[in-house]
């Protein structure tokens, strides 16, 4: 399956390490700047790879090259712009989150994608960790009984080090902030497990330590669901010295789970009324990871192909990710208010917020 990138800077070795685990064909990758493209290449060791071509302009290399399946890997701001142009050639595209910053593109690209028939997959990639997957099952199987609450915790540590690398991070423009960059995928995975649903956002945001940024450091959210189930949201960049955990807790009539570690990849706690022998693996387990964005990329671009091949919708769809940057951008607003923010979310842009921290 031909397959090229857009976008070569930090997650890119991610999507080329997924795309080479699955034997598709790397046909090009494109970037503005070039030397980001022999730094990523240089790192498989395929600088010298006259096969593999180079473009700085993505459009060019979708008419050259005309991919099967096209990762966008680039600064989020231009996410949808890219994807709607790939769609709308007929081509096949992986999003890395958020999948856009308004809930005006993230709709036209759930649209798009049906009208041309293709298929788009947001890169959630925590869904297939060890952990969440035996979780989800368990919660399939009604193993939670009725669901009271639930909760996820990012507590990471990012420096101006980190921010210098890209101009873009910390801007509402191209990033937003540590929420809707870092804290997304546990967003997504709190939504996705209870229930998906969500009836009223009420967050805070503040800016604690990082003035050079527009946007927030800290987040906190209580989410009410559908289904009756509360939830609530804790994000932020701020622990000292080094990033601590992602922690997604379920708490059911019959079962409680806390997946643990880094990035959502180990079980602290599973216990279940109706006890099972296979639980006492489950108990304990954990994946290991090479660093935050754990290990799913990979299964990931599996399950995509599969999509295509099989005609299915890929497992995390577009509709995936416009849930998961639904709920950013209403504890954007919510926290702009000072209001609880009745959902489904309409017009409503990370833009909206520029200058929410000025002064």
């Amino acid at each position: 399956m031909k397959y090229a990138l857009i976008g070569c800077g930090r997650i890119a070795a991610n999507h080329i390490k997924a795309a080479f685990n699955n034997k598709l064909e790397l046909a090009a990758v494109c970037d503005v700047k070039t030397e980001a493209m022999e730094t990523l290449l240089t790192k498989y060791s395929l600088e010298k790879d006259v096969s593999i071509h180079r473009y700085t302009d993505y459009k060019e290399m979708i008419t050259a090259e005309k991919p099967v399946l096209v990762g966008i890997a680039t600064e989020s701001g231009r996410h949808a712009e890219i994807a709607l142009y790939c769609i709308r050639h007929g081509v096949n595209v992986i999003i890395e989150k958020p999948i856009a910053m308004s809930m005006a593109d993230a709709d036209k690209i759930v649209e798009v994608a049906e009208q041309y028939q293709v298929k788009v997959c947001a890169c959630h990639q925590n869904r297939f960790n060890n952990a969440v997957q035996a979780t989800r099952r368990a919660l399939e199987e009604g193993r939670f009984g009725k669901l009271s609450h639930g909760s996820i915790h990012v507590r990471w540590n990012r420096n101006k080090d980190y921010y210098d690398q890209a101009p873009w991070r910390g801007t509402w423009a191209q990033d937003g902030g540590c929420m809707m960059n870092q804290c997304i995928h546990g967003v997504d995975l709190l939504r996705w497990m209870m229930g998906d649903e969500v009836v009223e956002v009420y967050a805070q945001t503040a800016q604690q330590y990082h003035n050079y940024l527009e946007c927030e450091d800290i987040g906190m959210a209580v989410v009410k669901f559908a289904n009756g189930a509360i939830g609530t949201i804790e994000g932020t960049t701020n622990v000292y010295p080094k990033n601590l955990e992602e922690t997604l807790y379920l708490f059911g009539e019959t079962g409680t789970v806390k997946i643990g570690g880094t990035s959502t990849n180990n079980i602290d706690v599973w216990d279940f009324a109706d006890r099972r022998p296979e639980d006492e693996n489950l108990k304990g387990l954990q994946e290991a990871t090479s660093n935050v964005y754990g290990n799913g990329h990979t299964a990931v671009y599996a399950d995509m192909m599969k999509a295509i091949e099989l005609d299915r919708a890929p497992y995390i769809d577009a509709k995936a990710g416009r849930r998961a940057l639904e709920v950013i951008l209403a504890m954007y607003q919510s926290a702009a208010t000072g209001l609880p923010v009745k959902l489904p979310l309409k017009n409503v842009a990370s833009t909206d917020f520029i200058g929410r921290f000025e002064g």
